[in-house]
């Protein structure tokens, strides 16, 4: 059985400093009660337990009231039902997500705009594992490319109704053949991970989700571009709407990494999107997750064991998450291009390492673990891709030659060619940039500590270093990369705009 949530652990309340003493005579009715008679209770005491008692009771009645609304309104499904010779129950909560192209419910303009048009084929475009610790404190997301081989249980086809065997077959296509249970009985097959919970997201759920925190914020280095979705994203900061979120996570055709690409884009958005909905207040305010909850679950299905209440207690819990708090990575894959008969091209799994992922969440032990041993520091942006023009702000003779070498040497793509500054009088060094590479700012500032700063429009992609009198050494940073990890394993936040 999975472990229930639980609900986070009271704080002690602050100690009430004293009083300062009242000056001037006491109003008569204040007069201080004949002595050996016990006193009562100071009124701001008697204040403070009575708002106390009606906020508890706004929320319990807010609550309530989400949740007897709602309940009803949620599409169920039994995936579960005459389930047989399932993994053991590890500990903490396994829920397997699953997006479908559903969009009967967008209109024809929205369809229009985010190229929405096409009959849906009801299939699954995403499948991910969501694993919530038992301690509520830490969150896994493991992606499972749709295309990966696998074998299905002996099923009867729900459109046919034909007995089969087990058989190959791409892992989406168990959701064509036998609907929610195929799918979760396939994947607990493969991973031998049990999934206490199931929850299917179509198009729909997911943008109004977007547009009910307030669109969510995104980083790229480069630019994004796919003509079949629409995106058109130029390098930068993005903050993006249900819509365009959607056309964020669809695109498989922006490089040539297709599948593997979008799912890497689409764990970088669920990180922005946890970092969100933990940073901007919406779990501490019961309207707000109230309409929160209700986009969510208003248009989702989900096993008849997971509602608003599950939902809330993973609020409560998400309260103390931050954007550290959450894992993500995508099985690892030994072949690329494993050609099964009936099936295709499918991406075959390596057995070694996607074992050693889902021992982890059967454990419920972290992905990864946290190297301190590395002295070079992690940034956003791979220090190759940062172009820099360096400029000797002082009087020091050869001062521009040692940074760019030293930048050259952690990776930096410098110019080789420094020359003087414009003044010879700079005692803070400067990292000159154009605000829409701020990250690459970001990243070149690291590797020089104490520098300043500073944006200038229009500068362009080439970053300037004007070294000051106070440089002493480049520090050694290196990229995230978060499809390079142990395992491909990245912490959210690694990938969010911070």
């Amino acid at each position: 059985m999975p472990t229930p949530p639980r609900s986070p652990r009271p704080r002690p309340a602050p100690q009430r400093p004293p009083r300062p003493a009242r000056e001037g005579p006491r109003p008569a009715a204040s007069a201080a009660p004949p002595r050996g008679k016990p006193r009562g209770k100071p009124r701001w005491v008697m204040r403070t337990v009575s708002t106390l008692s009606v906020v508890v009771l706004a929320s319990a009645g807010i609550g309530h009231a989400v949740m007897s609304g709602l309940d009803e309104d949620i599409a169920r499904v039994d995936p579960f039902r005459d389930m047989k010779n399932r993994p053991e129950a590890g500990h903490g909560m396994n829920i397997l997500l699953v997006g479908t192209d559903g969009r009967e419910r967008i209109g024809e303009e929205e369809r229009e705009k985010y190229r929405l048009g096409g009959a849906p084929c009801h299939c699954t475009d995403t499948i991910m594992i969501v694993h919530i610790s038992a301690d509520r404190e830490r969150a896994a997301v493991v992606s499972l490319p749709r295309d990966s081989y696998a074998v299905t249980p002996p099923h009867t086809d729900r459109v046919s109704g034909e007995r089969h065997k087990g058989h190959p077959v791409k892992l989406n296509a168990a959701y064509a053949e036998g609907g929610p249970r195929l799918t979760v009985r396939t994947v607990e097959k493969m991973t031998r991970v049990k999934i206490d919970h199931y929850l299917e997201v179509d198009f729909t759920s997911f943008m109004k989700t977007v547009d009910v925190v307030g669109g969510v914020e995104i980083c790229t280095d480069r630019r994004l571009k796919d003509s079949r979705t629409g995106l058109d994203l130029p390098a930068g900061r993005h903050t993006l709407e249900g819509g365009r979120a959607l056309q964020y996570v669809r695109s498989r055709h922006v490089d040539g990494a297709s599948d593997l690409s979008r799912m890497r884009r689409q764990q970088h958005f669920m990180a922005a999107l946890v970092d969100r909905v933990t940073s901007s207040g919406i779990l501490l305010n019961p309207l707000k997750f109230r309409d929160v909850t209700r986009a969510v679950l208003g248009s989702v299905r989900a096993d008849k064991g997971f509602g608003t209440g599950e939902l809330l207690d993973l609020g409560r819990a998400m309260r103390n998450f931050s954007p550290s708090s959450s894992e993500f990575t995508t099985v690892p894959i030994s072949d690329m291009r494993h050609t099964v008969k009936g099936a295709g091209s499918t991406l075959k799994w390596d057995p070694e390492k996607s074992e050693r992922i889902f021992d982890a969440l059967r454990r419920d032990e972290p992905l990864s673990v946290r190297r301190t041993s590395d002295a070079a520091l992690r940034v956003p942006v791979d220090p190759r891709q940062i172009r820099v023009q360096v400029e000797n702000g002082t009087r020091t003779a050869g001062l521009g030659r040692r940074v760019d070498a030293a930048l050259a040497a952690t990776g930096f793509n410098t110019t080789r060619a420094p020359a003087n500054a414009a003044h010879q009088d700079v005692r803070r060094t400067v990292v000159a940039y154009d605000p829409r590479w701020d990250r690459s700012a970001k990243s070149l500032a690291a590797a020089l500590p104490g520098s300043e700063l500073r944006a200038v429009k229009g500068q362009g992609a080439t970053l300037k270093v004007i070294a000051g009198a106070d440089f002493e050494k480049v520090r050694k940073v290196r990229a995230q990369d978060p499809g390079q990890g142990e395992f491909g394993v990245v912490r959210g936040d690694e990938v969010n705009c911070s």
